[in-house]
């Protein structure tokens, strides 16, 4: 092989390869593609209400009982969290045990379809069929463009495919792709009531109040002993008591005398 006619091929397949490149990287400069989104069909909506009483409320932390007996822990809640309570709009702050609330989840769905469409305009430079063509567009550059299946492209105001495209011919192509989506919104809204203040006394029972008074107690003074003997005590009992011990005391002493002899 010529040396010469080798470097040729090399210098030849680079500059396709740099072709290629080169359509691959000016198509989205050159493909107009424009979006648009439009509801199909009715929007339907559904609500959710789920309800429970505050048995705990300290700062920001609130616990909720629900309906269901479950509880549930809300932490740090924000002060752009209100509730309409008996009419008035209240935040955390407000938040009391025993206050009931009631929070109404409403949910619109609306069907809505993007549409897609992809258009350009150029000179037929080459045809590739059925999977490819070669536009050359109105910057004058070349860009190749994959063919899908079943694409027109309209000439003169005429529809053909890809196998009736010929070089020089001026085409439109333009490609429409519809996507349908489900576009979901929310709505939450909080009532509630507060707790019922205790309940009062019945009008026709008095109310008690009691008084406390401080008294002065006296102390009792110590009982003094009597100077005589109660009435109920005799002299004869005691001249017979004398007389018992004398008669105790000469015993005592006649036995102490037998007992020296």
């Amino acid at each position: 092989m010529n040396p010469r006619t080798g470097w040729m091929r090399v210098l030849l397949i680079l500059a396709v390869g740099a072709l290629v490149l080169a359509f691959t990287v000016s198509m989205s400069a050159q493909v107009q593609t424009t979006k648009k989104t439009a509801p199909q069909g009715q929007a339907t909506t559904s609500s959710k209400t789920l309800s429970g009483e505050i048995v705990y409320v300290n700062g920001r932390d609130l616990v909720i009982k629900m309906d269901d007996g479950t509880l549930r822990h809300f932490n740090n809640v924000p002060d752009t969290a209100k509730a309409m309570v008996d009419g008035k709009e209240m935040t955390i702050k407000d938040a009391k045990v025993g206050m009931k609330l009631q929070k109404t989840i409403t949910t619109v769905t609306t069907p809505k379809v993007i549409t897609t469409t992809q258009s350009v305009t150029g000179t037929v430079w080459n045809v590739m069929p059925p999977s490819s063509v070669i536009l050359t567009l109105e910057d004058g550059k070349n860009q190749q463009f994959k063919v899908p299946k079943g694409q027109k492209f309209n000439i003169d105001g005429k529809e053909t495919d890809v196998w009736g495209l010929k070089k020089g011919m001026k085409v439109t192509a333009t490609k429409v792709v519809e996507q349908p989506i489900e576009v979901i919104t929310q709505q939450a809204k909080v009532t509630g009531q507060a707790p019922p203040p205790p309940p009062a006394p019945p009008a026709d029972q008095p109310i008690l109040v009691a008084v406390i008074e401080e008294v002065p107690v006296a102390t009792p003074a110590a009982e003094k002993a009597p100077a005589a003997l109660p009435k109920t005590g005799s002299e004869m009992m005691l001249f017979g008591l004398l007389g018992t011990l004398s008669l105790a005391g000469a015993a005592g002493l006649r036995a102490f005398r037998r007992f020296l002899g």
